[in-house]
């Protein structure tokens, strides 16, 4: 594929996602030459985002199994207005994609309190937590309207914003710099259904792991940070499919839960 044609690729379907997106209607088929690395899924995601009017809240954290290209972490934007503060109740609506993929996580949710420096190209866990003023149960709502985004690989999930769709912002955490958090057990309930159960200590380097890959992955992209920006940072429990009309609950340590709807876009 020659430059040109390359880009005018990327364009498309960065057009075709975010006008699927906005239309809330599925894309049966994905909208172009599925890219050939991660550098272009990444520059499909950058034009997509600019056709975008929300504002970006944050970022999610997806984990790579097995690595691609010597990563192991993918990262997509969360849009402001698909951020959500949870309650005490369980009614929260949270719209997906039902002709297309649709799928919840449980999650830490950790909030930037202060931007990294732009021009630091590596950090260490500590650097990272140091700049992280909050940290949050959650539940990450993955859609697309691709059904096909996860069976393709990291590289059509970057390529339609890593597949997020929305942000459920649980309760926050106080104690969470003398907290071992990545032991606490984490499980995924889906309809009364026990889904999934896991604990952060089995992804990677664990959710300040993740912090750091995105401190790294946006200084090289040449993205800014900002305080207040969300990091969603990663499944605990696992990718676990949804439909309109079932109603979600992730427990963490028997202490936090944050709850949620889903319906239909």
């Amino acid at each position: 594929m020659q430059p040109d044609d390359k880009d005018e690729n990327q364009a498309r379907i960065a057009r075709a996602f975010v006008g699927a997106r906005q239309a809330g209607t599925a894309l049966p088929d994905y909208p172009g030459d599925i890219p050939a690395a991660l550098e272009q899924a990444y520059a499909v995601q950058d034009a997509a985002i600019g056709l975008t009017q929300s504002p970006v809240a944050g970022w999610k954290v997806g984990k790579i199994e097995p690595p691609v290209e010597e990563m192991n972490r993918l990262a997509g934007p969360i849009f402001a207005d698909q951020v959500v503060t949870a309650g005490d109740a369980d009614d929260i609506a949270m719209p997906v994609f039902g002709d297309g993929f649709a799928a919840a996580e449980a999650e830490f949710l950790l909030r930037i309190g202060t931007a990294p420096d732009p021009a630091q190209r590596c950090f260490t866990i500590d650097e990272a937590r140091a700049l992280i003023d909050a940290v949050h149960v959650g539940i990450e709502i993955a859609s697309s309207p691709y059904p096909g985004i996860n069976a393709g690989g990291p590289i059509v999930t970057i390529s339609d914003f890593g597949n997020n769709n929305g942000l459920v912002v649980g309760a926050a955490i106080p104690d969470w710099r003398e907290t071992d958090i990545s032991g606490w057990p984490i499980e995924l309930w889906i309809e009364g259904r026990r889904i999934g159960a896991a604990t952060a200590a089995a992804m990677l380097d664990g959710p300040f792991g993740a912090a750091r890959f995105l401190f790294e992955h946006m200084a090289a992209r040449g993205i800014a940070l900002h305080p207040g920006q969300w990091i969603s940072s990663g499944a605990v429990t696992g990718v676990h499919p949804v439909k309109p009309g079932e109603r979600v609950e992730a427990r963490f340590d028997d202490r936090y839960a944050v709850r949620c709807r889903i319906t239909a876009r």
